[in-house]
């Protein structure tokens, strides 16, 4: 992502393969593999090596466990290579190495039988690629802090955090213009609803602070809509909403605006539709409220 600093490494993805699973398999001897289902059995060809256990055994005692895993997992290419020798030499010599039995060992006719079998599979079974994603969960926050960011145009001293509703920690300010006391109750009725509406509401009841300096100070902690309680909501039962980055504000029932307010957090009305409906308030008298 890029930032103040240039770019930086938020997200690093490593291709583990299968390498974790089979040394997990290796060392618990469970399988962790994906069994599959075959709608048409898969028919092969495979180069072979079965032990003849009542000689291999015996003669090579101890190492006959490592010799015999060794041999299974040769390719054809190398089987190919140990088949030939027993044809030509009459034995074959491995070389064993990082083993409890290390050395060589020969191998001889009578031990082995290395031939080409047909096989049917009904279960395709196979360990899975692990990729690892890590996630740099600081940097990502620092970020969108960052890219969030603004100042309004010609004040560089109010600044506001331009978050999307959907990662603003707060949805909605609920403020009344002043501490008069008729505002308490639609005050409170209108968080009510909100919260039971599952949106995340902000009481800011300070009257104390004008109204501008509280929609500044919610502004820089990124809450995108304001509703504002005045001395209107108790003639006709109507409020404001604002829009944080624009300014802007309109007027309607507390009804309407809090399924408003809830299509605007959920997404599925945006900002600009809403102006497309309604009528602006006009906040020109005092600048200070926007």
């Amino acid at each position: 992502i890029k930032t103040s600093h240039g770019w930086i490494e938020c997200v690093g993805c490593a291709d583990r393969s299968a390498y974790d699973l089979r040394n997990h398999a290796t060392y618990t001897k469970e399988k962790l593999c994906v069994r599959e289902s075959l709608s048409k059995p898969l028919v092969t060809e495979k180069l072979m090596c079965e032990t003849n256990s009542k000689v291999f055994g015996p003669k090579l005692k101890r190492a006959a466990k490592p010799v015999q895993k060794y041999l299974e997992s040769l390719s054809d290419a190398d089987l190919t290579s140990i088949q030939s020798a027993l044809s030509t030499d009459g034995k074959a010599t491995v070389v064993l190495s990082g083993t409890p039995a290390d050395g060589e060992y020969d191998i001889t006719p009578d031990m082995v039988t290395i031939e080409v079998r047909t096989i049917t599979e009904h279960v395709r079974e196979y360990t899975p690629n692990v990729i690892e994603p890590s996630f740099g969960v600081g940097r990502i926050l620092y970020s969108l802090l960052e890219h969030s960011f603004n100042v309004r145009a010609g004040d560089e001293q109010r600044s506001f955090f331009s978050f999307k509703p959907a990662v603003a920690p707060f949805k909605c300010l609920v403020l009344p213009l002043s501490g008069h006391p008729s505002f308490a109750k639609p005050l409170q009725d209108v968080a009510r609803r909100l919260r039971v509406g599952g949106v995340p509401a902000r009481v800011d009841d300070a009257a104390s602070a004008s109204i501008g300096r509280r929609y500044a100070r919610n502004d820089e902690l990124g809450t995108p809509f304001a509703i504002t309680v005045d001395f209107q909501t108790a003639d006709d039962g109507t409020v404001t909403l604002r829009e944080r980055d624009t300014t802007k504000q309109i007027r309607a029932s507390i009804d309407e605006i809090v399924e408003l307010v809830k299509c605007l957090v959920n997404g599925s009305t945006l900002w600009d539709d809403v102006l497309s409906k309604h009528p602006l308030v006009n906040t020109s008298t005092n600048n200070s409220t926007a």
